[in-house]
């Protein structure tokens, strides 16, 4: 995902590498002295709401699914799991886009519910009486 030009999201939008802000900081994860002396950590940041690549309706809508996490038009990922810069910002920029492609989803369509037909409903109660009817058979006979 990670590409000279930008971050691909979906097959139709990729964000501009122009638009992405990574600063660097040093992480509490593994890695010991090393992580506490390098800036391993990546905070990358996307203002969307003055991306040229969207348009309002799309903007909207990550406003939408998103809520607190895109407040302010940015969305802000951290990464700092691995000893590795470079591994970091590829997990941010990996987090950056799922985010996006996840936000950017259409609503399921709504289910209006029906009735069941009437043919079905009596089907439905002859399979019962059907079952009711080998359920019976299988008692023993009356002593009678």
């Amino acid at each position: 995902m990670a590409e000279p030009n930008g971050i691909e999201v979906t097959a139709h939008l990729t964000i501009p590498e122009n638009e992405l802000t990574e600063t660097f900081q040093t992480s509490g994860g593994p890695g010991g002295q090393h992580a506490n002396r390098s800036a391993t950590g990546v905070a990358m940041s996307w203002v969307y709401s003055e991306s040229s690549v969207l348009s309002d309706a799309d903007k909207q809508r990550i406003a939408a699914n998103l809520g607190a996490r895109a407040e302010g038009g940015a969305i802000r990922v951290v990464a700092d799991k691995s000893r590795s810069q470079w591994r970091n910002r590829s997990l941010a920029r990996v987090r950056l886009a799922e985010l996006v492609a996840g936000a950017l989803k259409p609503p399921p369509k709504v289910r209006r519910r029906t009735k069941p037909s009437k043919a079905s409903q009596q089907r439905r109660l002859d399979e019962k009486k059907q079952r009711g009817q080998t359920k019976r058979l299988r008692n023993r006979p009356d002593p009678e």
